[in-house]
């Protein structure tokens, strides 16, 4: 029997042994080359992007002298936020007319305090367009101005595929070419290599072994399990094929961004990037300072003290057991009371030495009290006769009444205590009567303030002028415009008491309680007015403001600042005129990280 051969077979193998060989054994080679990112069907990479921050989305902004605009793409709409150049103060009242791509159109108030404008006209943009220019018209009560408005846009979705190579046909019949079925074998591998797929390394350490062993067998003319050793390798490149494919799944899903969220921070610049939202969260207000002269100021300590004119104490003359009044109580801390109003009762004491003395002089008066009656009762016998004169009988009469009313104030002294009365009107701001408590002569009872009229006293060691501004500055913040009054002419520990009294309100202001009086002086000096709220001190104890340099951008600002007055501060160094300086919220804004 003649035995049976595959013709095509040796032929096959014996065209391409070397190339087969070469391209198992070329496989950790291809490997380490340098590989562009590949695109399949239904993914479109395209050119790479500029980076775009996940926490700012793209948007544009536009300023005036009025006022200050920003405008964001929010999907198929566009948010608009109105502020005040000046102040930063929101404007939620204005109409705005905005043209666009699709003709003029008007912005919607939103609840919030925004602006809303329906744009499906952003979705239809061309792909490579990355800005977008409007021009808006702002009307504000009386002010009206228009803005040109150039909008960063977020780069338009990607939806195209990309132009794949087919994919090499294997051959239709064993009789093809074998060299240029090798030859289309090495390309694929080369191709699905040059991708860097996940587990190239593992792939490429059997292909190396495979091409050994291939050429091994070849070698030794044993041809058959050359075919197994071609299928282990085909197995091989289709397993690295499919691992490579997840793989491109799992770089696409490492490679979505959130939408942008608009966060508040600060930036890699130091600039601090507060988006128009959280400014209104936050309160964030604006000044532009401008330069000039101001009178110098100096802080004085000073306490506040009663308006002598206006305030009493109330004090026994002589001291006794204090009693309460007869309304039965001592009035309490904080009740307002009239003038002449019976507060206390304050009984002398009597010592036994002067109680006997008083007895006697009482019996002395009791015996001469009766002597003169008998005498007048004699006389008022014998004066209708004419044996009396009615001059005697009128001296025994005037005798005997100052007699009895001796023996009554006698007995007063002893009975009678003494009344304390408010001598002012006003509330009783201090008291130390305690029922049969004893009173020493001079001892403050009482201590009345009309809480309108308040003073504060502060030490000086410079003269003032008579007409010097002062404030007094509070422990909270508060501040009080205070009016001059006059100073002494006695030094107290080497110092000047200067008296103001405080103008306007003093509601929740104590007798003794210490202040800073911030008083003005004659030399002058030039520098630029900021509230005490918009100097932040950081952390290493530099004074700082912040200057608002742009709509959602915030640069801190080193100063060198001098009290001015109770609410203001003087900014000497640091801050050039014309800046928009944050007065209100600098605080929060420092705390931006």
């Amino acid at each position: 029997m003649v035995p049976f051969r595959l013709p095509a077979a040796p032929r096959v193998l014996d065209a391409a042994p070397a190339k087969i060989g070469l391209v198992l054994l070329a496989l950790p080679l291809l490997t380490n080359f340098p590989r562009p990112a590949h695109a399949h069907e239904g993914h479109d990479h395209g050119a790479p992007q500029a980076p775009i921050s996940q926490t700012i989305a793209p948007r544009g902004e536009a300023a005036s002298a009025a006022f200050e605009l920003v405008a964001i793409p929010r999907g198929d709409a566009l948010v608009l936020y109105l502020d005040r150049f000046a102040t930063a103060e929101p404007i939620t009242d204005a109409t705005l007319e905005v043209e666009t791509p699709a003709g003029p159109a008007t912005a919607e108030p939103a609840p919030d305090g925004s602006y809303r404008l329906s744009a499906p006209w952003l979705a239809r943009r061309d792909p490579g367009q990355d800005h977008l220019d409007l021009v808006v018209t702002v009307t504000a009560g009386a002010d009206v101005d228009v803005l040109s408005l150039a909008i960063v846009l977020p780069p338009a979705p990607k939806g195209g595929k990309a132009a794949a190579s087919p994919p090499a046909e294997p051959p239709a019949h064993a009789g093809h070419d074998g060299e240029s079925w090798v030859q289309a074998l090495h390309e694929r591998l080369t191709d699905r290599l040059s991708a860097r797929d996940p587990g190239a390394g593992l792939f490429a350490a059997g292909g190396f072994v495979l091409g050994l062993a291939t050429m091994a067998l070849m070698r030794a003319g044993r041809r058959a399990p050359v075919l197994a050793v071609l299928v282990l390798a085909v197995t091989l490149v289709l397993g690295a094929t499919a691992f490579a494919h997840d793989g491109d799944h799992a770089e696409t899903r490492a490679a979505f961004v959130p939408p942008p969220a608009d966060l508040a921070q600060r930036l890699a610049d130091g600039a601090v990037f507060v988006p128009k939202p959280t400014q209104r969260l936050l309160s964030l207000r604006t000044q532009i300072v401008a330069e000039g002269a101001f009178r110098r100021t100096v802080s004085l300590p000073g306490r506040i003290i009663p308006d002598p004119n206006a305030s009493g104490v109330v004090q026994s003359s002589v001291g006794g057991r204090l009693a309460p009044p007869p309304s039965g109580t001592f009035p309490r801390l904080g009740t307002r009371v009239r003038p002449g109003e019976v507060l206390a009762l304050v009984t002398p004491p009597v010592q036994r030495v002067d109680l006997s003395d008083m007895r006697q002089r009482q019996g002395e008066l009791d015996q001469q009290i009766a002597i003169v009656q008998r005498r007048v009762d004699r006389y008022l016998k014998l004066a209708p006769g004419g044996a009396v004169s009615q001059v005697q009988l009128d001296e025994a009469q005037d005798e005997l009444k100052g007699l009895k009313d001796r023996r009554t104030a006698l007995d007063r002294i002893r009975q009678e205590p003494e009344v304390l009365t408010a001598p002012v009107g006003g509330v009783i701001a201090e008291a130390a009567a305690v029922a049969g408590q004893m009173a020493n002569p001079g001892q403050m009872v009482f201590q009345i303030v009309d809480p309108q009229k308040l003073w504060v006293e502060a030490l000086s060691f410079d003269a003032l002028t008579p007409a010097a501004d002062a404030t007094a500055r509070m422990a909270d913040g508060r501040t009080l415009p205070l009016a001059y009054q006059g100073a002494g002419l006695a030094d107290r520990n080497q110092a000047i008491p200067v008296q103001f009294a405080i103008q306007g309100g003093s509601e929740g202001l104590r007798v003794g309680q210490f202040v800073t009086v911030l008083a003005a002086i004659d030399a002058e000096q030039r520098g630029l007015a900021l509230p005490r709220a918009s100097v932040v001190r950081t952390a290493n104890g530099q004074d700082v403001v912040y200057a608002h340099i742009a709509a959602e951008r915030y640069e801190a600002k080193p100063v060198r600042v001098a009290p001015l007055d109770g609410a203001r501060v003087l900014v000497e160094a640091g801050v050039k005129p014309g800046t928009r300086v944050v007065v209100q919220g600098a605080e929060l804004l420092d705390q931006v990280r």
